[in-house]
C-alpha cells in the first residue's frame, strides 16, 4: 500500500500553524496539536475555529481558572505597583517643584528636548515627523492590503501604539520648539550655566559610581524653578506610552524573528515588505528616538506594559464569549489542556522584554556620560 504523503504544517505556540501552499485547501489537524491553528488564507492570517465559544463549558472549567488568575493577579499587582509611586500620597510637591526623589519625576523639557545640550530640539522633532509618517503611512498600507482585521493582533495593536507615540512626540516637540526660541528669553544663558555645573558634577560623580547618571546643582534656586518646570499631563501620557511600547516592541519582534522566522524560511515561507515593517521598523524607529530624547525610564513603568497586555487578553476573553470566532494566537485558546501553562509562560517573557530595553537605557547612559560629559543632560 502506498503511502499519503501529509501536507506540510508549522506550528509555533505563538502563532497558528502555517501550511504549505500544496495543503492550502485540505484540512489536517494532528491530534496532539489539535488545539492549534492553521493558515487557510494567502493574503492574511486567519486560523479556523475549532471550539465553540460561546458555550458555557468553555468557560466554566478549570483552565480558565487558572488562566484567570495569571491575568487578574498581573493586573492587580500592577495595579497596585502604579498607585504606590503614581498615587495622590506620592505626588506631593514642594513649592511649585516635585518632591526630590520621587520616582516617576518628569519636567516640562523632558518630553522634547534631545539628549545633549549641543542638539537644537528641532533635530529630534525632524526625526519624530518622519517616523510618524513612515509609521502611519506602513499601518494605512496593511490596513488597505489585509482589511481592518489586522487590529485583531497584538502586533498592531503595538504598532498603532507606537505610531501614536511619533504623533504626540511630534506635537510636544513643535511645542518645544516653540518655547525654545519665544518663550525662555534667558533660558539659553542660564541653562549653560545651569548645564555647566551639571556637566562637572557628573563628571565627578561618574568618577565615583559608574551608575550615577544626572545630578542638578545651582546657586539660585529662583532659576532652578524657572527651568525646571514639572511636566503636564500630555508629557506624563507620552512617558507612560514610551515605556509601554519599550516591552511591547521587543516582545513582539522577538517572538517573529526568533521563534517564527528561523521555521518559515526553511518551508519556503516568502516574506512581505510589509511584514517585516511591521516587524523591525517599529523597534528600529523606537530605538532611534531613545538614543536622541531626554525621557527617564523608572522600571516601576513596567507595570503599564502588562496593564497593556492584559488589556488585549481580556479584550479578546470579551469577544470569544460573545461571537465564536477565530483566536488570533494560539495560546490564547482555552480549550487546550496546555493553556495555563502558555499563559504563564507567555506572561513570564514580559520580564526579560522590558529588561532588554532597560539595559540599553542604561548603556545608554553610561556611553553618553562617558563621550560627553559636558553636553549629556539626560536622568535615570
Amino acid at each position: 500500500m502506498s503511502k499519503v504523503s501529509r501536507p506540510f504544517v508549522f506550528c509555533s505556540p505563538f502563532l497558528f500553524c502555517f501550511q504549505s501552499e500544496e495543503a492550502k485547501n485540505l484540512v489536517y489537524t494532528p491530534p496532539s496539536l489539535s488545539f492549534l491553528f492553521r493558515w487557510v488564507s494567502n493574503r492574511s492570517w486567519h486560523p479556523v475555529v475549532i471550539s465553540d465559544t460561546t458555550t458555557p463549558s468553555y468557560w466554566l472549567n478549570w483552565r480558565f481558572l487558572l488562566c484567570a488568575i495569571w491575568v487578574l493577579t498581573s493586573i492587580v499587582l500592577a495595579s497596585l505597583l502604579i498607585w504606590k509611586y503614581e498615587g495622590s500620597s506620592d505626588s506631593e510637591i514642594d513649592g511649585g517643584e516635585p518632591r526630590q526623589g520621587k520616582a516617576g519625576t518628569l519636567y516640562e523639557d523632558d518630553a522634547w528636548k534631545p539628549c545633549l545640550k549641543d542638539l537644537h530640539p528641532a533635530w529630534l522633532l525632524a526625526f519624530r515627523i518622519i517616523a510618524f509618517f513612515v509609521l502611519l503611512a506602513l499601518l494605512i498600507a496593511n490596513v488597505i492590503v489585509d482589511g481592518g482585521g489586522i487590529f485583531f493582533f497584538y502586533t498592531q495593536w503595538t504598532f498603532t501604539l507606537v505610531t501614536i507615540y511619533f504623533g504626540l512626540g511630534s506635537l510636544l516637540s513643535i511645542y518645544g520648539c516653540y518655547q525654545y526660541h519665544h518663550k525662555f528669553g534667558g533660558y539659553k544663558v542660564n541653562h549653560s550655566t545651569i548645564d555647566t555645573e551639571r556637566g562637572t558634577n557628573m563628571a565627578s560623580m561618574h568618577g565615583e559610581n559608574a551608575n550615577a547618571c544626572y545630578s542638578a546643582k545651582t546657586p539660585d534656586p529662583q532659576e532652578e524653578r524657572y527651568v525646571h518646570q514639572t511636566a503636564g499631563i500630555w508629557s506624563y501620557v507620552f512617558q507612560v506610552i514610551f515605556q509601554m511600547n519599550a516591552g511591547a516592541v521587543v516582545l513582539t519582534d522577538i517572538v517573529f524573528w526568533l521563534i517564527l522566522f528561523p521555521f518559515l524560511t526553511m518551508k519556503d515561507y516568502k516574506l512581505t515588505f510589509l511584514k517585516i515593517g511591521m516587524h523591525s521598523i517599529n523597534a528600529i524607529i523606537l530605538l532611534g528616538d531613545m538614543a536622541l530624547n531626554c525621557l527617564r525610564f523608572p522600571l516601576f513603568r513596567f507595570a503599564y506594559f502588562i496593564l497593556w497586555t492584559g488589556i488585549y487578553v481580556i479584550f479578546q476573553w470579551l469577544v470569544h464569549a460573545c461571537i465564536s470566532i477565530w483566536w488570533p494566537y494560539p495560546f490564547l485558546d482555552l480549550s487546550s489542556s496546555y493553556a495555563p501553562v502558555w499563559y504563564l509562560s507567555v506572561a513570564l517573557m514580559h520580564f526579560p522584554c522590558y529588561g532588554i530595553f532597560a539595559l540599553l537605557i542604561r548603556m545608554k547612559h553610561f556611553l553618553m556620560l562617558r563621550w560627553f560629559p559636558q553636553s549629556y543632560q539626560c536622568m535615570m
